[in-house]
């Protein structure tokens, strides 16, 4: 880095890129990423992807105008996923392809805002960002598109108010305003980009000037202060970053502001033992050797400063890597604290600028070498980089492999035990998800979630006892905690205490009116006494609610057909097969339903999927075979009822 000016001409010659150069970083970041395009879901993309609510034209103004509607107020970024699940629904591929192509797209801007700059080893730079395995975790976690997303029009905005620090064009003013206006409506974190600029400014010019380069930025100011209010308000109010784990002291927030930076630092000289989710420091204030951190960060600035005599560019360079990290360095609560201190992406954003630094210098030291000399030397770093990009966005594909590499790199994450435990329960493995949970609870012992869960599993393997003792210490815990009591009632029924389900059913609804499982089961438990009309209201309710929850749609067709209505029954079953085509269950009532109303033929099918997928399904079996008699063909089904036999 120089700290001389950009002369205008030479920014214009700068700024002019040949085309294959832009390619060849979108194609080798792609390749790098290959394993991330074939990835599933993880951990909370489910509240990133559109839900079913909020998925109208009038879900889109909800987006915008209803604070709560979404995880965060990030209206341009849902607007983005909303337009994304029209395009393709929930098919992973096409969040993953985007977000793949909007982290090369970064790196075309990046390398772009460089050479506008005048800093030598732009593409380098921007290979580096591309390929560097600290990005992974924001490239392959759908829900860290608000990185990718919102970087773009982070840089957009800083190229374009470069651009008019040299031409003080209003318009090009403007525009610049509105890419920074994008950029904060997409992740909050990009509230650190005029003090960025003012940074850059001073590296350009030396003592920025208040009419030519701070006034032309309080604007900007003003609209990073205000989306710093509505985040923390949001953080506080509807996630949850609020509580005994985010009583932290003055001096444990020094501390982490400390130490962190150090770790990033760390992680992108040497990306190795990365992880999903990191150990959470013990933070003791009364601890000597804590204090190094903040002492060796405050030495490091004042020699910086003393260097800045002879060069700016390494002062620079840590007020803007310290400055983008400032949201994260606890400062203020934000919900991953309460699990970590520290996470990769966190630093998508504050990396660019040790990035530019490491690799103006590092072409400075080979630019003598030969040119084969240098082909080795970069050939060798992107491969390697490659390669480890490679193998960590492969540990993304699922919740499994994403858990289990995060158990092995951090074996104390109750978080990591209590979300591999779950994902085991969704999949039919609550035998082999106990440990797990016992494991988190053992690490977090007030956790009610975990208590909540393991209740559930305990449910589900049918040891009801077992499970109302996890729900109770739930519900002691957290008591309207409407899933408890959801669980709770589950739990009831199976011992047959149905009124007491009931009731517990009923208290989870008072809690969470719009819960779908709740209606769902509060639905069984009247069908179960009888009350097959007043059940089928809630499975009626259960499928409006949650459109793609099965179990409601196929209690709503057997509720229907119980009372004589197959006509309004059919469309429930099918919704309910198309939903979950590998259920036997499903398949097997959708025949005996249709076997009610003479379709035997129809029937015969249903029968015949079911067996398919369950070959030891009894009842399917004994059901086809009698439906095969009554069509008169008795040698299929006595040839049924010679295997059953």
């Amino acid at each position: 880095m120089s700290t001389r000016p950009t002369p205008p001409a030479a920014a214009r010659k700068a700024f002019l890129s040949p085309p294959w150069t832009y390619a060849f970083i979108i194609v080798i970041t792609l390749l790098a990423y290959l394993p991330a395009l074939s990835s599933g879901y993880i951990w909370d993309d489910d509240g990133h992807i559109t839900r079913a609510d909020l998925r109208s034209f009038s879900g889109l103004a909800r987006i915008w105008f209803e604070p709560g509607a979404t995880q965060q107020y990030y209206p341009l970024l849902h607007s983005a996923f909303w337009l994304e699940h029209r395009l393709w629904g929930d098919a992973p591929f096409g969040y993953h392809l985007l977000n793949v192509l909007l982290h090369a797209a970064n790196a075309c801007l990046f390398a772009t805002l460089l050479r506008r700059l005048a800093i030598p080893g732009a593409w380098l730079a921007a290979l580096l960002f591309a390929l560097h395995p600290v990005a992974v975790e924001s490239v392959a976690w759908i829900t860290e598109q608000k990185n990718t997303f919102s970087t773009l029009f982070y840089l957009f905005a800083a190229l374009t108010y470069v651009r008019f620090a040299t031409t003080r064009h209003t318009a090009t003013y403007a525009l610049a305003t509105a890419f920074f206006l994008a950029a904060l409506l997409s992740k909050s974190v990009t509230a650190t980009l005029p003090a960025a600029l003012l940074v850059l400014l001073w590296w350009q010019h030396g003592r920025p000037s208040l009419r030519r380069d701070v006034l032309p930025l309080l604007p900007w100011f003003a609209l990073s202060a205000t989306a710093a209010l509505v985040t923390a308000r949001f953080e506080h109010t509807f996630i949850g970053a609020q509580g005994a784990d985010f009583a932290f002291t003055f001096s444990d927030r020094l501390l982490v502001a400390g130490r962190a930076p150090w770790f990033y630092a760390a992680k992108l000289l040497w990306p190795l033992d990365l992880a999903f989710i990191y150990p959470r420091w013990t933070l003791d204030s009364s601890s000597l050797p804590q204090w190094l951190f903040p002492v060796a960060t405050l030495g490091l600035l004042a020699a910086l400063a003393l260097v800045a005599r002879r060069s700016r560019a390494p002062l620079a360079t840590a007020l803007l890597f310290g400055g983008t990290l400032f949201p994260a360095l606890g400062f203020v609560n934000v919900y991953p604290f309460l699990f970590s201190f520290v996470a990769d992406h966190f630093q998508y954003l504050a990396c660019l600028a040790p990035i530019a630094l490491a690799a103006a210098s590092f072409s400075g030291l080979v630019a003598r070498q030969s040119r084969r000399m240098r082909a080795l030397i970069f050939g060798g770093l992107f491969a390697t980089l490659s390669a480890v990009t490679w193998t960590q966005s492969a540990i993304y594909e699922n919740v499994f492999t994403l858990y289990r590499a995060t158990l092995a790199a951090n074996p104390a994450s109750w978080l990591a035990h209590h979300n591999l435990a779950s994902a085991l329960v969704e999949a039919g493995q609550s035998d082999e998800a106990i440990p797990h949970f016992e494991k988190a609870l053992a690490l977090r012992p007030h956790y009610p979630e975990a208590e909540n869960n393991l209740g559930d599993a305990l449910t589900r393997l049918g040891r009801p006892t077992e499970a109302l003792a996890h729900l109770s210490r739930a519900l002691e815990l957290q008591p309207a905690y409407a899933e408890a009591h959801n669980n709770r009632g589950a739990a009831l029924m199976a011992l047959g205490r149905t009124p007491e389900g009931r009731a517990a059913f009923a208290e989870a609804l008072r809690l969470k009116p719009a819960y779908a499982v709740a209606h769902n089961n509060l639905g069984l438990a009247l069908a179960s006494a009888g009350q097959t009309a007043l059940g089928l209201v809630h499975f009626q309710t259960a499928a409006a609610l949650r459109p793609s929850y099965a179990p409601a749609h196929l209690n709503g067709a057997l509720a229907l057909a119980t009372l004589k209505r197959f006509p309004e029954a059919e469309p429930y079953f099918q919704r309910a097969l198309a939903l979950d085509p590998r259920s036997p269950a499903a398949h097997h009532s959708y025949a005996r339903a249709l076997a009610e109303v003479g379709r035997l033929d129809d029937a015969v099918a249903a029968d015949r999927h079911a067996l398919d997928l369950d070959p030891d399904f009894s009842a399917a079996r004994t059901h086809l075979a009698t439906q095969l008699r009554r069509l008169g063909r008795l040698d299929e089904a006595a040839r049924l009822e010679a295997v059953r036999d």
